[in-house]
């Protein structure tokens, strides 16, 4: 990594810190009271037709209004085996679960990225988003590894993936600062398993379900440097990799932030739970209270809230995200 990636770095990063130090200074406490739905959609409505930059920050909230659960039907369509031999439910437990061999572990990864990267979301939720933001000046923080947004026809120069991507593999301790697409691979370990083509370039279950629950030893995926067992690029411990496109979407993002300091900006996150606040949450809470003129918008299921110092720069919308977008649309026709 040279001085140019790690100042660029650091000015992500201070916006991390900005986040961080500002709840631990507010008061006020929590509120979700920023006036009735309909008063909050119309408020949300005009903010996005006058914002003169609307920033994104999405979470795990707005891939499952899109359709993509890890549990339920889809779960049980591609990882019925799975459940039936190792008894977990869902696609986040199964990427935690001890398997008994690599070849029965990347079988399990091979479905888990194809489902999750490789194909299209059930619902239209992030093209819905494009179609309200498209003609804005944006951009877009996630910690989505889905690569949804790329795949709705987002400008990928003004995404920033922080937590990884499902298509792409690392070395397995990061002590090699590359990553690797896996698409391939991921193609033809699907169809180690017995997946037919589907015609459309992706694959279906046979209908016998003859499907094996591993894949041959020489097909498990080694990194190309040096011929290590490869990882998956996913941010769980202090091996992820944040190689060079990384960084350089770190610094894009920091340097969208400065350039529109004091301007009259959105910050509209998105399905942004409670497992990593201090990337998306906090930071839109400490720039919006900065900033005079910028509005804070969260539409969350079951968990819409502001600091209560920027309630009237607020707008909390509980619900489910595709639902509240949809409404968006309609309302402009």
């Amino acid at each position: 990594m040279n001085i140019f990636s790690l100042n660029r770095k650091a000015d992500y990063e201070r916006t991390l810190q900005k986040g961080i130090a500002y709840v631990r200074s507010f008061r006020g406490g929590l509120t979700d009271d920023t006036g009735s739905r309909e008063e909050n959609l119309r408020r949300l409505q005009t903010e996005l037709a006058q914002a003169e930059a609307v920033v994104i920050g999405a979470g795990a909230g707005l891939s499952t209004a899109a359709g993509f659960t890890y549990s339920g039907e889809r779960f049980e369509r591609w990882f019925f085996d799975f459940r039936e031999r190792f008894g977990f439910t869902d696609m986040y437990s199964g990427g935690f679960y001890p398997f008994p061999d690599e070849e029965t572990r990347w079988a399990f990864w091979a479905r888990n990225i194809y489902v999750n990267r490789y194909t299209e979301a059930p619902k239209p939720v992030y093209r819905d988003l494009l179609s309200l933001v498209g003609e804005k000046d944006c951009f877009v923080i996630t910690t989505n590894v889905d690569h949804q947004f790329q795949k709705a026809g987002f400008d990928k120069s003004r995404l920033f993936y922080t937590q990884g991507d499902y298509g792409l593999f690392q070395h397995p301790d990061g002590r090699i600062p590359k990553t690797y697409e896996n698409r391939d691979w991921v193609m033809a370990a699907m169809a180690a398993q017995g997946f037919q083509p589907d015609g459309a370039g992706g694959f279906r279950i046979p209908e016998d379900g003859g499907i094996s629950l591993r894949i041959p030893r020489e097909l498990l995926p080694t990194c190309p440097d040096d011929g290590a067992p490869a990882a998956m690029n996913l941010r769980v411990d202090d091996s992820f990799v944040e190689d060079a496109l990384w960084q350089a979407a770190a610094g894009r993002y920091a340097d969208f932030l400065r350039a529109r300091e004091g301007k009259r900006v959105l910050f509209l996150e998105l399905g942004v739970g409670g497992n990593t606040p201090m990337i998306i949450k906090y930071p839109f809470w400490a720039m919006t209270a900065e900033n005079p003129r910028a509005v804070y918008a969260c539409l969350n299921h079951s968990d819409a809230c502001c600091p209560a110092q920027i309630r009237e720069r607020a707008i909390c919308l509980d619900g489910d995200s595709g639902e509240v977008l949809r409404a968006l649309l309609a309302a402009r026709k």
